[in-house]
């Protein structure tokens, strides 16, 4: 498959000029089907056929499968969640806390990676050290310091205000010489760059599906290198290996102990399809057709970029006077990006989905 031909199964990419994946990526034809076909096989044939639970089990198992092919991980170590900051939860409660304890979070971290470590200040009495940066990247001359004494880093693989990419692997090396785990936030990197969790050595990676990898909203996963080193703190009968005589339970060995109980499969099928489909398409290829786009689309905007020149990913931000009323502007003639706060910008999404029209008809209406 080559990025003509999802294009052209993906109805809002013809319906607009859409350059907003960055915050959800409207979904392939074959993506919502595979979510509906899932719902029409769980509710017609499944309850007189393999039962409707062996169908749930077996679509949450090829998703695990594919996700974890995806990333260069085993099965074992993926928990299926229905967002990164679900993900990024799930660790948050995984880790006996003493007070006094210090997390480190870069200055560019998304709400869902600012908003558990804030709670367990109030509750647990940690300390947040931020990491400061310029336009999107890390001072690594303050990674001494930033990490002393340090149990837990925080950080995105990827910008979600500046595009710019993160060395994930030299700062996981630094903080475990340093005694820290690493959580990654890698929900702009995954679909739109290959991601290796092996290459990274993170201890744990939180993403979604449902930004670059086109898929359906509610379907995210954790990676977690080794599930048997932490104890979730919430628990429901997916998590757990029951001995009903005794009346005890043991968590599972693998990631599935964070994972809970009844839930919405059909997302999961969608998933599982929307990396069949971004794999066909090659993560490669996606890659090389984001840089010819973004590079194009920054050349275009001279001294109106914020982003880094060399920031090397589809989020492309850069300056308006008003940008609420250009994003509004634009949306009037069918062009849909959006604003960020801080820094006070617009940013643009540009996907392998995106053709340089679609970069042309942005260029000239700004």
């Amino acid at each position: 498959m080559n990025p003509e031909t999802l294009r052209a199964e993906c109805p809002a990419y013809e319906s607009c000029c859409y350059l907003n994946t960055g915050a959800s990526g409207p979904s392939p034809e074959r993506v919502v089907e595979a979510v509906a076909g899932f719902e029409r096989h769980h509710q017609y044939q499944a309850p007189c056929e393999e039962g409707p639970y062996t169908a749930a089990f077996d679509a949450l198992a090829g998703a695990r499968e594919a996700v974890a092919s995806l990333l260069g991980a085993d099965s074992e170590q993926i928990a299926l969640t229905r967002g990164t900051v679900e993900g990024i939860t799930h660790v948050a409660g995984a880790i006996d806390w003493e007070p006094g304890d210090v997390i480190v979070r870069t200055d560019l971290e998304h709400p869902a990676g600012e908003l558990p470590w804030q709670q367990l200040r109030e509750r647990a009495g940690i300390e947040i050290r931020e990491w400061p940066t310029e336009r999107g990247r890390l001072d690594l001359d303050a990674m001494p310091e930033m990490l002393a004494d340090a149990r837990l880093v925080c950080l995105s693989s990827l910008a979600w205000n500046y595009g710019t990419r993160l060395p994930v692997g030299e700062v996981v090396e630094r903080a475990h010489e340093a005694g820290a785990l690493v959580l990654v936030d890698a929900v702009q990197s995954v679909g739109q760059m290959p991601v290796d969790v092996t290459e990274w050595g993170a201890d744990f990676v939180a993403a979604s599906g449902h930004k670059w990898l086109l898929g359906p909203w509610g379907a995210g996963f954790l990676y977690v290198v080794d599930p048997t080193a932490h104890e979730p703190q919430r628990i429901g009968y997916f998590s757990v290996e029951m001995d009903s005589e005794e009346g005890s339970y043991e968590f599972r060995s693998s990631a599935r102990r964070f994972e809970l109980g009844t839930t919405a499969v059909g997302a999961y099928a969608g998933l599982e399809t929307a990396i069949e489909t971004m794999r066909a398409v090659g993560i490669d290829t996606i890659e090389r057709r984001i840089d010819r786009l973004t590079d194009r689309l920054a050349d275009g905007l001279g001294d109106r970029l914020v982003s880094p020149p060399d920031a090397r990913s589809g989020l492309v931000v850069f300056d308006a006077e008003d940008p609420e009323a250009l994003v509004d502007r634009l949306a009037e003639q069918d062009i849909q990006i959006r604003t960020l706060s801080d820094p006070h910008a617009c940013r643009a999404s540009v996907h392998a989905v995106n053709t340089a029209a679609d970069v042309d008809k942005l260029l000239d209406a700004l």
